[in-house]
């Protein structure tokens, strides 16, 4: 899962930093993206030492709901858009549905390793 945070992460930058490329860089709201992008790199990175990495990925899980949350309203927006419609940023609705996805995708994922990891017995301990 750590690896998939660190991705997860890089996506999210890459779309925030091409997003305010994209703005002419005069809208700096084009990088939330890239800020979520690097809390879920942050997290990642965290994850990989195991004394951290069930508070790092359940960190991560939460972090991908508020992105899930933030952008709802421009998937709202992009669906708009995809069924010919007309809104005011459609590249900020575009980013935000792309945002929205990555995140669900990642939450999607980390409740299957969640549930997994329930599932998994426990390791016999020697007396």
């Amino acid at each position: 899962m750590s690896k998939l945070s660190i991705v997860t992460g890089i996506i999210l930058t890459a779309l925030g930093l091409g997003g305010y490329a994209f703005s002419g860089a005069v809208s700096p709201t084009a990088l939330i993206p890239a800020g979520f992008g690097v809390l879920f790199i942050v997290f990642g990175l965290l994850a990989r030492k195991e004394s951290m990495r069930r508070h790092a990925m359940h960190g991560a899980a939460l972090l991908s709901i508020l992105g899930i949350i933030g952008s709802f309203k421009g998937t709202i927006a992009a669906v708009t858009l995809l069924g010919g419609g007309v809104v005011d940023r459609p590249q900020a609705a575009i980013a935000q549905a792309i945002m929205a996805v990555t995140c669900s995708v990642f939450l999607l994922l980390a409740i299957r390793s969640f549930v997994n990891a329930r599932l998994k017995p426990a390791p016999q301990q020697n007396p």
